[in-house]
């Protein structure tokens, strides 16, 4: 985890306005020994002076210490080393004063003004002195040696200070910048991960929901005409041994479809598992939805029910004792596959709702092929009360399940009940 600017303040705790106590000690010392060099400078200022070798003393004690604000207040240090520059003192304190002015934040023309000042206050302090010293004798150079002395002295004083201060703050706002960018990025990665994490949780969902539609679908068909041609089975037995013979073999031939059915669908999905096991310690987390999407995808490619088999599921439907009139508007052709097995599974459920909740009733099914569409309608009468009191369970998923693969199509579904005391359900379902 990269630690943000924010968090290394609150992690340090020096005193005062250092950050660190480590940069505490540092100034204190360096502030020590400004404040001694100033000191045995100030010996010598005094007798120049006239003054008390004592005061002098004090004064560059005083003077030099204020090297010991440096962080807080530079430009008051670098103020301070000019005034005293005329006294031959303080170049400790200048020195670190320039390097600290240019490596804080402060605009660069105060920084200009106040590094120009203490070269200007070197130069003359120096070339004043060099002369005195020539003409008392002490250097018997000529005279081009003074102003080279002077300006090799505040060159040397000013410019050295001022380019590692300019170099050092300089790095520190580019370490600043780059630690803000790779917060930055850590954030984002965290929120990536979240929103990789949500579109897992959302494809597994949709994933479970197919799974479930499909299931209801392909088991619950088949399942209701196998009890009905029980009841039928038992109703006969006795009576019509043949009859109950067919209708054995009828619930032999739709439980073993169901199971075929069944089987294809768990080998898929259990393909599928296996591929995600296999990847599981090396797939990122944003690749769960997308294996969950491949998964249902090849459930969706294999072939399964079309529109030609909707004449043999009527068929079965009226093999199990329902009444049902089956009638074909438009030319016939072929439509994608997903079109086909949507519109197989609408006409599919909607007589399976019928077995159960209003079995013996008149059963009308529609088929419209119109130029960019296809329509189906699914419509029974009123049940009988004595066969509507015998019905089958439940789970009321079959509507939902139906609206929910007409609208993935972009196509309108519609259910409900009729004036005259059936249940109609509409479908249309765009062609392309």
């Amino acid at each position: 985890m990269t630690a943000t600017g924010e968090d290394h303040v609150t992690a340090r705790g020096g005193p005062w306005w250092w950050a660190r106590r480590r940069s505490a000690v540092f100034d204190v010392s360096l502030a020590v020994a400004s404040a001694l060099e100033c000191g045995f400078e100030g010996i010598p200022f005094a007798r120049d002076a006239g003054i008390p070798v004592a005061a002098g003393v004090v004064f560059g004690l005083l003077a030099g210490s204020v090297l010991l604000v440096r962080r807080r207040w530079p430009i008051a240090v670098v103020l301070v080393s000019i005034a005293i520059t005329p006294a031959e003192m303080g170049f400790l304190m200048g020195i670190v004063g320039l390097y600290t002015l240019a490596a804080s934040e402060l605009p660069r023309r105060i920084l200009a003004s106040l590094a120009g000042m203490s070269l200007l206050g070197t130069l003359i302090v120096t070339f004043v002195k060099t002369r005195q010293d020539m003409s008392r004798g002490d250097l018997d150079i000529g005279d081009w040696f003074v102003p080279f002395a002077a300006i090799t002295m505040s060159v040397g004083f000013t410019a050295p200070p001022v380019l590692l201060g300019l170099y050092v703050g300089a790095r520190r706002r580019l370490m600043e910048s780059l630690r803000e960018r790779a917060d930055d990025l850590e954030r984002e990665l965290q929120l990536l991960a979240e929103r990789a994490e949500e579109r897992a949780e959302w494809a597994r969902n949709e994933e479970r929901t197919r799974i479930a539609r499909e299931m209801h679908d392909v088991v619950a068909h088949r399942v209701s005409l196998m009890v009905v041609h029980a009841a039928a089975l038992q109703a006969v037995a006795r009576k019509d041994p043949e009859k109950a013979v067919r209708n054995a073999a009828l619930v032999g031939d739709m439980g073993r479809q169901a199971l075929t059915e069944l089987r294809e669908m768990l080998g898929v999905l259990r393909s599928g598992g296996d591929v995600r096991r296999e990847r599981a310690a090396s797939v990122p987390l944003a690749a769960v939805g997308a294996a969950a999407a491949a998964a249902a995808s090849r459930a969706a490619d294999d072939e399964g029910p079309c529109l030609a088999e909707i004449e043999e599921l009527v068929g079965q439907s009226a093999a199990a004792g329902m009444v049902v009139d089956l009638s074909v508007e438009g030319d016939e052709r072929s439509y994608a596959p997903e079109v086909e097995q949507t519109a197989y599974r609408v006409v599919q459920e909607a007589l399976t709702n019928v077995h159960k909740h209003a079995a013996g009733a008149k059963t009308y099914v529609r088929l419209a092929h119109r130029v960019s569409e296809i329509a189906m309608q699914v419509e029974n009468e009123p049940a009988e009360e004595a066969a509507s009191s015998a019905r089958l369970p439940s789970g009321g998923n079959g509507l939902v399940g139906m609206k929910e693969r007409v609208s993935a199509l972009g196509g309108v579904f519609v259910s409900g009940p009729t004036e005259a005391g059936g249940f109609r359900v509409s479908a249309v379902i765009p062609a392309s």
